[in-house]
């Protein structure tokens, strides 16, 4: 059981550092980072830190198709 509960608290503080733009937390099968879409990787939109991305100019995204 305790090892139930370090998985969900390792899943819980991914997903609490997820920015808005993110698909799925960091570290996900599946996923990698990507330039944001809405500051095309500046991290900045209209001067001030994009909204989407958080300023950091990436979000992770699903990646491949199936």
């Amino acid at each position: 059981m305790a090892k139930e509960q370090k998985l969900d608290d390792s899943l819980q503080s991914s997903e609490a550092t997820m920015r808005p733009g993110d698909q799925a937390p960091a570290g996900t099968p599946g996923s990698g980072e990507a330039v944001c879409p809405d500051c095309s990787g500046s991290g900045k939109k209209d001067g001030k830190p994009c909204e989407n991305c958080s300023g950091a100019g990436i979000v992770i995204a699903g990646v491949g198709g199936g």
